[in-house]
Order: structure tokens, then C-alpha cells, then sequence
């Protein structure tokens, strides 16, 4: 396997770029148990995931989220 620098990365076209960056995401999400959650950001994944448990008809489906993300309206929220 060949070794590149950080440098050498770096003067990639973007779509390459693009293309190494989801190699290392991909290698990463192949480990999750190797990423540490901290203690504060455990704590609020587990009061949104009770907040979402006492309330699961709140908020918006992932067809709304989408929609307000692509007109922009999002930012009125």
C-alpha cells in the first residue's frame, strides 16, 4: 500500500479528496466501539432519546427535514 502525505492529499482534486475522506469515515464507522463517547455527550443522547420516547409524535419526519433543507426554510424554524 502506498503512503501519502498529508500534502500530497491535499493537492488531490476535490473529488478525490472527497473520495479519501469517505475511505477514512467508512473505516471508522466500521468500529464503533472504538469511538469514546464522552460522559456529557452520552448524557444528552440519553435525555433526547427520553424526551423523544415520552413524545415520539413531535418533531418532524426525516421527508420534512429534508424538504426544509432543500427551500431553505429551515433557517426560519
Amino acid at each position: 500500500m502506498k503512503h501519502f502525505s498529508i500534502a500530497e492529499i491535499l493537492e488531490l482534486p476535490v473529488q478525490e479528496r472527497i473520495r479519501v475522506v469517505e475511505l477514512i469515515w467508512d473505516s471508522v464507522a466500521a468500529v464503533p466501539e472504538a469511538v469514546e463517547v464522552s460522559v456529557e455527550v452520552r448524557a444528552v443522547i440519553e435525555e433526547r432519546l427520553r424526551q423523544f420516547e415520552a413524545a415520539p409524535d413531535e418533531g418532524y419526519s426525516w421527508d420534512e427535514v429534508r424538504a426544509r433543507l432543500k427551500d431553505g426554510t429551515w433557517r426560519s424554524a
